[in-house]
């Protein structure tokens, strides 16, 4: 394509994986056609009270559905792919092209939360090219990273090319044999590239990354040390280290029990496409151990991140079938991702306490980088040779270190762009920039995989862990004073003064609230009749109680009112309150009779 100064601009926006690590997802855009690139997640931080899964904010492409001709998916790993069965949850995406292992686990991620028909999946191969809409036409360029069948993507646009590094690294001897192609890269580089978007996690490290290869020997050695069993935890989607795991296994006549349903998965489709060659009887069922003595027996297991629920952690809680015994050799083959620490560190503990030798940490060389150090980056940048430089993948200091190595390279401060999410950047023959926003940020999935948490819902979570809640139930007469004492509980306040005391202030402060207003939200009308606003009051006493907590207990704990009116036979239903964090039960015809629409209810009328 020739481009020239009245050419298009190509819109490029990072909805996800800017100033952070994790939830990858990538929207290209011109000629009101959309092309996305990667649907990743991430996981939940401190503060997300019940919260499984965070997802990029996908508002603007729900409200542009319409344009979206198809998706390119750059490798396997959950931070790239973990997303687009919640997406599709929300509008359909014509076609997806990716890697043949990236596709198979991507299946049956579609195909369990039943949203197969909305997309159709190919797979592609080394320098393969698709199109995607009229606008798009994209290379998969194979690199080298810690999960087999990675691509670097070269996007040709009326605008120009621009290339996606991919999560890379420079691995000269990969464990697959399949080599990073530098070719390719250079003659896209010799023809000219409009802009690199590049993996900026490792930015801050020096030097080069080392070979996967090289945990090997430290492995081997550590395997054949253990006197008992061995287990190993590592990433599911390691497929080098696995099948280096098993070689090793095999080579000192280890039998290997797979534990983890993501282990089992990944294992299960990399062997069906060669990525992992073993023979058949190396893997045995679990109860099938126990024919072996312990110096015998490998077990591959989930759980290198302290994960709750994964594999590891349950045996260090001996909660899980595989026991753990003194004598057993645990192999941390992972290092935590930021988060992580405490969780891995609180499980290390537990192993060793129930006896085993656990080996962790940098200095054993049992695990290596996935992402390229700064002597990889700069390869890429001098093999690419862009016009424009976009650093991505990384937090704001890894981006801005990788934006100084370019800018040492070669590359003009004014065509390097530091963006975060939601930014709209701009890119043509003539400039890059960021010209516009879009909604961004989270969107926050719970336990069942299908609400999503708002951010009302989570600010209360967070209230609740952070002061507790209080729970009042009051019933108030015609005549504006409690009909009894109230029902007052306390839930995970703590408590600064004896607890009939702060009783006694509740009530105290119910009472003055109706002594000192009743009067302005009842009246008495022509016919005699009280006309009350239940719900003006409600709102009145919910401010009154929320300062006498405060000043009582020094605290903000989430206030619950719960309110029942005159005549009240049958149980109330809840009503959520106008006032933040707290609800109020009323009356249910209250809240369902048209005087109640209008914040007014006769006292006559209350059933």
């Amino acid at each position: 394509m020739t481009k020239t100064a009245n050419s298009p601009a190509l819109k490029i926006i990072p909805l996800g994986g800017l100033k952070e690590i994790g939830k990858n997802t990538w929207v290209f855009e011109i000629n009101d056609e959309i092309m996305l690139l990667d649907g990743g997640l991430s996981f939940p931080e401190d503060g997300m009270h019940g919260v499984n899964i965070v997802l990029p904010d996908m508002t603007y492409l729900r409200q542009n559905k319409h344009k979206i001709k198809g998706m390119i998916v750059t490798h396997g790993h959950e931070d790239h792919i973990g997303a687009i069965a919640f997406h599709l949850k929300q509008f359909d995406i014509p076609v997806i092209y990716g890697p043949r292992l990236a596709m198979a686990l991507l299946e049956d991620k579609l195909r369990e939360a039943g949203v197969s028909n909305r997309t159709e999946l190919r797979r592609v191969g080394p320098r393969d090219v698709v199109r995607v809409g009229n606008s798009f036409f994209v290379e998969f360029i194979r690199n080298t990273h810690s999960i087999a069948d990675s691509f670097t993507i070269a996007i040709n646009t009326p605008a120009g090319l621009v290339i996606h590094s991919g999560d890379f690294k420079v691995d000269h001897t990969p464990v697959d044999g399949e080599f990073f192609d530098f070719q390719r890269l250079a003659e896209h580089g010799e023809k000219g590239v409009l802009c690199l978007i590049s993996d900026s996690t490792n930015a801050e490290i020096p030097g080069v990354t080392p070979s996967e290869r090289s945990v090997y020997p430290n492995l081997e050695r550590i395997f054949a040390a253990a006197k008992g069993r061995v287990l190993v935890t590592t990433f599911a989607s390691s497929v080098h280290r696995v099948n280096m795991i098993l070689d090793i296994a095999d080579k000192q006549g280890r039998v290997v029990g797979i534990v983890g349903r993501s282990m089992l998965n990944v294992i299960a489709h990399a062997r069906n496409l060669g990525y992992i060659k073993c023979r058949d009887d190396l893997m045995q069922p679990l109860n099938n151990l126990r024919h072996y003595r312990d110096d015998q027996i490998l077990i591959l297991t989930t759980g290198s991140q302290g994960e709750p629920m994964s594999a590891l952690t349950r045996m260090a809680n001996d909660s899980h079938q595989v026991k753990i015994r003194q004598g057993d050799t645990v192999v941390f083959s992972a290092n935590p991702i930021p988060g992580n620490t405490i969780p891995v560190v609180r499980t290390i503990d537990k192993l060793m306490a129930m006896g085993a030798n656990v080996i962790y940490g940098k200095d054993k060389g049992i695990h290596v980088s996935g992402h390229g150090a700064q002597e990889d980056q700069k390869l890429m940048l001098g093999l690419v040779r862009p016009k424009f430089f976009f650093p991505a993948h990384g937090e704001l200091r890894m981006l801005l270190q990788h934006a100084r190595m370019a800018e040492a390279m070669g590359i003009p401060k004014e065509n390097i762009v530091i963006a975060e999410n939601g930014d709209v950047i701009e890119v043509c023959q003539e400039h890059i920039r960021v010209s516009d926003k879009v909604p961004s940020g989270v969107e926050l999935v719970d336990s069942s995989r299908e609400g999503v948490v708002k951010g009302d819902v989570l600010r209360d979570r967070q209230q609740i862990a952070g002061d507790g809640i209080v729970t009042i139930a009051a019933s108030i007469g015609l005549d504006g004073k409690l009909s009894a004492t109230p029902d007052i509980q306390l839930n995970g306040v703590v408590l600064p003064m004896d607890r009939s005391q702060i009783l006694a202030f509740i009530t105290e402060a119910i009472q003055n609230t109706l002594s000192r207003s009743w009067t302005d939200f009842a009246r008495t009308q022509d016919d005699l009749k009280v006309e009350i606003d239940w719900v003006g009051l409600r709102h009145q006493l919910e401010r009154d109680l929320t300062r006498t907590l405060k000043n009582q207990m020094q605290s903000r704990p989430m206030l619950v009112l719960l309110l029942q009116t005159p005549g009240s036979a049958v149980p109330p239903a809840v009503a959520k309150s106008d006032t933040p964090n707290k609800s109020v039960i009323l009356n249910p015809n209250n809240g369902s009779s048209p005087a109640a629409k209008r914040r007014r209810a006769t006292a006559g009328a209350v059933s």
